[in-house]
């Protein structure tokens, strides 16, 4: 029903596409432009696109803003908002994935997507860091034509990747073309931390001389540099089927909650690395195994960042974009030829002079407090001030356990005790004898066993259940 939107929803009429651009601009049709096609070339659910020619001659793309939608987003947000707060409050689903949370994040990204100066922002900026990908273009927006509700941009010719004949097919390298795709996505994410985060068949156009357009970048996904190096590090994880890893490295980009399970987590993260590393490569999903990862995370008591979740929406639409394009391309192998030169990048971007020249500035800080800090520690330990706090995790079960190894070893010296006794009075001479041998010390011999025995029994007992309760 989503994929339907792509093509089939309801154009608004030509007059209220006149009437917006005219408001927008301030100037009629007419006098803006030398020509406005007034039949729309595509109409989405925020919006539509016409095709017009500037005064100059330079051919673009008008994209309308639908009259009123912004006050229906809104309103539907609250409603929607308001059932979220329900099932968090009220739910079990609700509480370990936080829907409320999740609905702020779409609201925001929601509300940044109506602002169509952001999205020319967004162009902009796209289209510097893609620069070196000549197979890619990203359309240049028009700042004079732009305003929140009309975006004007350069006209790409082409046609969405799911409309491409078989003979286009032939014709189109698209094992090359999904490659510098997906490098190209891997260089956004994990080294400008700024990515178009919904590319759909229908945002991505394959133009007449053969090269890939990214449209629609009013979604777009920001990820801080260090979350970037735990996604490397979890994404090569995934690509090498080291699950244990890769549960390690949520475990760090995640905030542990009270109900946390982390065996069960470590387990079920593992077995989701191993199994996808076994699906054969027209079936492999990199977006689907991120977001089942995020799924785990919530359903074991582990809250993820909003931008994985994002990201996993991401490479689930880069995965089919890919699969259009070349139904054999392997993402794990692809992020595996690729991590050397990400690295690299990340390091570059790391040695710029603006981060060189601030790291120089921290250091320069910590060596004039040092003296200082110093100081105050020399004194706290020449006063005897300092102390050492100890946190123990699951207190009670440690104590427990402690006091167990107390009773056994007290029970192993008073064992020890009544042996050496009984040999001592070994060499007593009494009347009262068992089986030739002085009494006394046969009863604490046949007690010191009995009691070993007993002691043997209680620690195997025990520690075989504690291994079953382990494993469960």
């Amino acid at each position: 029903a989503l994929a339907r939107l792509q093509d089939n929803v309801e154009p608004f009429p030509s007059e209220a596409v006149e009437q917006i651009v005219q408001e927008e601009l301030g100037a009629r049709l007419s006098k803006a432009f030398a020509e406005f096609e007034l039949k729309p070339m595509a109409a989405a659910s925020l919006g539509q696109v016409h095709r017009a020619r500037l005064r100059d001659g330079r051919t673009v793309a008008v994209k309308v803003q639908r009259p009123g939608i912004r006050e229906v987003v809104v309103q539907d947000m609250e409603a929607l908002e308001e059932i979220a707060d329900f099932l968090d409050r009220h739910t079990e689903a609700g509480r370990r994935y936080e829907f409320l949370q999740i609905l702020t994040e779409m609201r925001r990204s929601l509300l940044r997507e109506l602002d169509y100066r952001q999205e020319a922002s967004n162009l902009a900026t796209l289209g510097r860091n893609l620069a070196q990908f000549e197979r890619i273009i990203v359309p240049e927006p028009v700042d004079d034509y732009t305003t929140s509700r009309v975006l004007t941009m350069d006209y790409v010719r082409g046609r969405k990747i799911t409309a491409i004949g078989p003979l286009a097919r032939m014709e189109m390298d698209g094992e090359r073309l999904g490659e510098t795709l997906f490098e190209a996505y891997l260089q956004q994410i994990l080294v400008d931390g700024f990515f178009h985060a919904d590319p759909h068949p229908g945002n991505v156009f394959l133009t007449e001389d053969r090269r890939l357009a990214l449209l629609d970048v009013g979604m777009v996904g920001r990820i801080t540099p260090d979350l970037q190096d735990k996604l490397l590090r979890l994404l090569l994880s995934i690509s090498e089927a080291r699950g244990e890893e890769a549960a390690n490295l949520l475990v760090e980009l995640g905030e542990r909650r009270s109900d946390f399970e982390s065996e069960a987590f470590r387990r079920e993260i593992t077995h989701l690395v191993v199994e996808q590393h076994n699906v054969s490569a027209e079936n492999l999903q990199i977006g689907r195994v991120v977001i089942e990862l995020t799924r785990a995370a919530a359903e074991n008591g582990l809250r993820v960042p909003s931008q994985l979740t994002l990201l996993g929406k991401t490479l689930l639409n880069l995965d089919q974009v890919g699969r259009t394009l070349d139904p054999e391309f392997e993402p794990n192998a692809a992020i595996r030829r690729h991590a050397a030169d990400l690295m690299q990048q990340r390091a570059l971007k790391n040695a710029s002079p603006a981060n060189v020249f601030s790291s120089l500035l921290e250091m320069n800080e910590f060596v004039q407090r040092l003296p200082g800090r110093l100081n105050r520690v020399l004194d706290a330990v020449a006063d005897n001030q300092v102390e050492v706090q100890v946190r123990l995790t699951n207190a009670a079960t440690i104590m427990e356990g402690l006091e167990k190894i107390a009773n056994r070893i007290a029970v192993g010296a008073i064992l020890a005790s009544l042996i050496i006794g009984a040999s001592m009075m070994m060499r007593v001479q009494t009347s009262f004898r068992i089986l030739g041998y002085p009494g006394y010390a046969t009863i604490l011999f046949v007690a010191a066993v009995a009691g070993g025995i007993l002691l043997v029994l209680d620690i195997t007992l025990h520690d075989r259940r504690s291994r079953r309760d382990t494993k469960k």
